[in-house]
């Protein structure tokens, strides 16, 4: 099911973000999309889904308005942006995953629960259901949340900086749970920072600045020249000299 973004215009205080900006994503591939701080990263995403007022433009996935389909999305905010005070346990968390199909005023039932024990399970995190959620490190909190978005069974997923203050094995679980989202045939859009891993994690690459730079293959979108627009020549040339590639 593909994402299709056309002349997606978003401002703040009458100050342009991105202006006409137009992208599609592709069913059954991992996507990166990496920018400078104050890019305009997590606004395109907000604006996508309407969470922020947007100027102008459509978007839609399946070739119907995304509003429809909004039961069909999982989305994973940056931890930065969670209140960590709230008072839900983790296995109450996971289960709020199901809400999109049971509909309004059904709580979750036995086979819910059963779905989100399943769910922790397959992430690592099934000890920690009786934890309150600022009790976590960041990885647990990560994974919890991909838990939550393995209930909604979503056709499109986007994570916001899920890697950002986690450990390694989080890292490699998110990872692994991405990997069989694609191979089952889901859209799927992760905000990244770490250039290093941009080979190893997605298939398709979006480069942002204030805009679109460039998107496509990240083996093809992923250069030294790219980079040099969306950053700046001497970052570029001092990553690809020095850096991981």
């Amino acid at each position: 099911m593909t994402l299709k973004i056309t002349n997606l215009s978003l401002a703040y205080d009458g100050q342009a973000i991105f202006q006409n900006l137009s992208l599609d994503l592709s069913p059954g591939s991992i996507t990166g999309m990496i920018g400078p701080n104050g890019a305009g990263k997590s606004s395109l995403v907000k604006a996508m889904l309407g969470l922020v007022a947007r100027e102008n433009g459509q978007v839609q996935f399946n070739n119907q308005p995304l509003d429809l389909r909004k039961h069909r999305i999982a989305y994973v905010e940056q931890r930065k942006n969670l209140d960590l005070t709230f008072p839900i346990q983790v296995k109450t968390l996971v289960e709020t995953g199901s809400y999109g199909q049971l509909g309004l005023f059904r709580k979750p039932g036995a086979r819910e629960k059963a779905a989100s024990r399943k769910a922790m399970q397959q992430v690592q995190i099934e000890d920690l259901a009786d934890r309150q959620i600022g009790q976590l490190s960041g990885g647990q909190l990560q994974r919890a949340f991909v838990a939550r978005a393995i209930l909604q069974d979503a056709d499109l997923i986007i994570l916001d900086e899920p890697f950002v203050g986690i450990d390694a094995e989080s890292e490699a679980q998110i990872m692994k749970i991405l990997r069989l989202w694609k191979d089952e045939g889901r859209t799927i859009l992760v905000i990244h920072h770490d250039l290093s891993k941009v080979h190893d994690y997605f298939d398709e690459l979006i480069l942002m600045n204030r805009g679109i730079i460039q998107a496509g293959p990240s083996q093809q979108v992923f250069t030294a020249e790219n980079l040099a627009q969306v950053f700046n020549p001497d970052f570029a040339t001092i990553y690809f000299q020095e850096g991981p590639q």
